[in-house]
């Protein structure tokens, strides 16, 4: 990888030196004058002695590492250490190393355990480490929490538990049974699903190959057509949307496992390794053959070990006692069924045997395996029966009604990895719905019904082939009572839309179905084609025009839109939703129950029933809720205007600066409120860090200064520019004065007011790849929500502080008090204003009433 990517990763890179044995490739400047190895100690030992080498704590390492990276190719070896304690080391990858003179031993080390110029293939070259059986424990615990790597194959995941890092899973198949396309399934869900860097070494197959497998599994088209060059207009677009794929295919005459080996080194941080395919016949033109595949699979096992990386080779045979000569961790053999036409998967652990089968249905005409169907279910039990089945926590018979089943098969396409098109939170929320259906689970299938109908309401963009249609239908079915028609698309239209009128409030709390409440996450606005249209003159409240107006006005010339070939690389990966920072919290020493509910239109719903104790004494639940908790965060909203600059590790918070900053997750020791990050603390990075936008940065220096914070926050990384807090002033001060007067006429112009208010906060931030938004910036977007989740925290604290007793937080508009009945924390003005509340009381027992119940 490249020094400053090193930079910003190198606490990571250290851990996995000093923990795993993981030595790195790291190269400076264009020409890749300046390349080195951060290396474990273990490689060269005579860095564990004092003094013997420069050293440098970590946090000063990070600021000057482009001179330390200089220092060691020149010959001169780097310590890295943690306080007085080396962990690692920076040596040259092609030079001598130059000894020190206060250390003789040193060119001794370096020869025989350092430099690894010699060296064709990566090796951990560890010493001995004992650990007790409570580390290993520990170890196995932690890592069990973490699944593999999908297959995009949900039958094969659950045989496998999936691609583990570290592993070498070897896919053993007689051609013409299908057995490349197991890698390719995992690679596509890796590089285009998952958006994860991967290789694909191809030793047989060409690139040529490679792309029209890929375009075929991906767009649902002929894989045999795709040959002769003709593409229909959606696999046109499927084209487009695949060129920046981070998939790395090498498809070189002379590759060896050595090659492999020596690319991983310098292709940057990958996911997973492909290698199509060992060739049990020999080739003398394709090295992966004959009798150089043992030698070959133990530099392969050996890769996926000191590289920490999970490889996947594909062997074209099934022979056992080629099989046994390969040194691979885990085994999948594939063997087709004449009688079902489906392929069978025996998977065997290097130690243990066969350990468990699963079965895939071919489509070769498409170049993909697909899951095989489930067997059809009997349908819903009685309502009595459910009833009592549910209260006793048990299952009778198969649960899940017609539309379920439905809906389950209809995206089994997507959620099996077969194809694309769907954000990652609604393939999620499919697949447990079938795993949910599956194994029975009653209590999980009611918690996904809510989430289930806002994905339905939300307006997926679907392709437009059979499956796209039917998953459509299916989800329409999903949001019923059935919504009114939506406009026939043009007849040239390739994809479709999953019409729901209504929008469903989510399972999280949301109370009010006001400007900004979202439900949906990372991969879908919620924007359909049009929304970046300039409302019409007639318009209620052309909020995008104002938006547009307050930016453009501003006198230090903004940068709206970050240009897409700068997307990929900078800050721009480094934000997420999650950086909202929104509270999803409850009282520890309040129950929270999700119960059963029936709307007025006749939905089932579910809804949060609050069990408090009788400790705390005689009260009713106050839920209050915020109105316009996002445009009103807009009246000062701390915004870099121009483009973020790598400004690294600050030693203090610049106010006149803003962007956003990699911080340790401080302390909190206020078991009454929930902590000051939300849920970013649930995000953490390997160094327990998260990246965070200037108001939550701010609200951490505002509660150390006022002595609820021990320490200061450190900033280990940041991208900053000049600060601006008035840039959506004026958008601020014309939705106020819009919604004074659009409250009092409510109807259907106040709804289009808040659907235009929505539509233009959510542009700055369009994840469609195809979205002509006057707007990119997801640092504005999160910063101007991350601004609204810090207002309704303080205001909440402040209210703790004074003597009420909070119950429950979430997002950035509701908060549940435990107060005397018609009594609202005094902290809060009751009103219809932005900024203002709306309280209202619940007894206790009753539910949490959310939206319109």
């Amino acid at each position: 990888m490249n020094a400053s990517d090193a930079r910003r990763d190198l606490y990571t890179l250290v851990k996995r030196a000093n923990s795993d044995g993981v030595t790195t490739l790291i190269h400076r400047g264009t020409k890749q004058v300046d390349r080195v190895l951060l290396a474990p100690l273990d490689r060269f030992p005579a860095a564990r002695k004092a003094g013997a080498f420069p050293s440098w704590v970590l946090s000063a390492a990070q600021k000057d590492f482009g001179t330390l990276v200089s220092r060691a190719a020149g010959g001169q070896p780097q310590v890295l250490r943690r306080s007085s304690t080396p962990v690692a080391v920076l040596l040259p990858a092609d030079g001598p190393i130059q000894s020190s003179p206060s250390d003789p031993a040193a060119p001794a080390a370096a020869t025989a355990g350092g430099a690894v110029t010699s060296q064709p293939t990566p090796s951990r070259d560890a010493g001995r480490r004992l650990a007790t059986l409570g580390d290993a424990l520990g170890d196995v615990i932690t890592s069990g929490t973490a699944p593999g790597l999908s297959f995009g194959l949900a039958g094969l995941d659950a045989a496998t538990g999936g691609l583990h890092r570290g592993r070498l899973v070897l896919v053993a198949a007689p051609p013409q049974v299908g057995g490349s396309l197991i890698g390719l399934a995992a690679a596509r869900h890796a590089a285009l699903t998952l958006n994860h860097r991967v290789l694909y070494a191809a030793s047989g197959p060409n690139r040529a190959d490679i792309t029209r497998r890929i375009i075929a599994a991906v767009a649902g088209g002929d894989y045999a057509r795709l040959k002769t060059g003709t593409l229909s207009p959606h696999e046109q677009e499927v084209v487009q949307r695949l060129r920046n794929a981070p998939l790395l295919i090498d498809d070189g005459s002379d590759l060896t496992a050595e090659a492999i080996a020596e690319t991983v080194l310098v292709a940057g941080d990958l996911a997973l390794v492909v290698v199509d395919r060992l060739q049990r016949a020999r080739n003398p033109r394709l090295p992966l053959s004959g009798e150089h595949l043992p030698a070959a699979s133990q530099i392969l096992r050996e890769l996926a070990s000191s590289q920490n990386v999970p490889v996947l080779a594909v062997l074209d045979t099934d022979d056992p006692a080629m099989v046994n000569l390969l040194d691979a961790d885990v085994i999948l053999t594939l063997t087709a069924d004449p009688d079902t036409g489906e392929t069978n998967v025996t998977v065997a652990e290097r130690d243990l045997g066969v350990i468990g089968h699963a079965r895939l249905r071919p489509d070769l005409a498409h170049a993909r395996f697909l899951d095989t169907p489930a067997a059809a279910p009997a349908r819903t039990p009685a309502p009595a029966a459910a009833a009592a089945a549910d209260a006793a926590g048990q299952v009778t018979g198969v649960i899940g009604t017609d539309t379920d089943h439905e809906l389950a098969e209809a995206a089994l396409p997507f959620t099996s990895g077969a194809l694309q098109g769907l954000p990652a939170e609604a393939t999620h929320l499919l697949a447990a719905l079938r795993t949910a259906l599956a194994a029975g689970n009653i209590k999980d299938l009611d918690e996904l019904r809510i989430p289930l109908q806002a994905l339905a309401a939300a307006g997926l963009r679907l392709p437009g082939n059979a499956e796209g249609h039917r998953l459509a239908a299916a989800l329409h079915a999903c949001n019923a009572p059935a919504p009114a028609p939506a406009p026939a698309p043009a007849p040239n239209d390739s994809e479709t839309r999953a019409a729901a009128p209504e929008p469903a409030q989510p399972a999280t709390g949301i109370t009010d179905a006001e400007v900004g409440d979202e439900v949906r996450r990372d991969d879908d606005d919620g924007l359909v084609p049009g929304d970046e249209e300039d409302e019409p003159e007639a318009a209620v409240f052309p909020a995008l025009r104002i938006l547009k107006d307050s930016v453009t006005r501003s006198k230090m010339h903004p940068v709206p839109v970050i240009r897409k070939e700068d997307r990929e690389g900078g800050p721009w990966p480094l934000i997420s939703e999650d950086m909202d920072g929104e509270p999803r919290w409850v009282h520890p020493n309040v129950t929270s129950t999700r119960v059963a509910h029936v709307r007025d239109n006749g939905k089932r719903v579910r809804r949060d029933q609050l069990d408090v104790p009788a400790s705390f004494g005689d009260g009713v639940l106050c839920l209050v809720d915020r109105n316009g908790s996002f445009p009103s965060a807009c009246s000062a909203v701390p915004l870099a205007p121009n483009k973020l600059l790598h400004t690294g590790p600050l030693d203090t918070f610049d106010k006149g600066q803003a962007g956003i900053y990699l911080i340790d997750i401080p302390e909190w020791d206020y078991p009454d409120m929930p902590h000051p990050l939300g849920r970013l603390i649930e995000r953490p990075d390997d160094e327990g860090r998260v990246w965070v936008t200037t108001p939550h940065l701010k609200q951490l220096e505002r509660l150390h200064r006022e002595g609820h914070l021990a320490a200061r926050v450190a900033i280990h990384d940041s991208w900053t520019g000049k600060a601006n807090e008035s840039l959506f002033k004026p958008f601020y001060t014309a939705a106020r004065e819009a919604r004074t007067e659009l409250i009092q006429a409510g109807g259907q112009p106040y709804k289009d007011y808040k659907t235009r208010l929505s539509i233009a906060l959510r542009l700055l931030w369009p994840k469609r790849p195809d979205s002509r938004s006057p707007f990119w910036r997801p640092d504005w977007r999160m910063s101007m929500v991350a601004e609204a989740s810090v207002r309704h925290w303080l205001t909440a604290f402040k209210a703790v502080q004074e003597g009420h007793t909070l119950i429950a937080l979430r997002n950035v508009d509701a908060a549940i008090f435990w107060t005397p009945d018609q009594t609202p924390p005094d902290t809060y003005r009751v009103g219809t204003g932005f900024g203002q509340v709306k309280a209202k009381f619940i007894q206790p027992g009753d539910f949490i009433p959310e939206g319109d119940d």
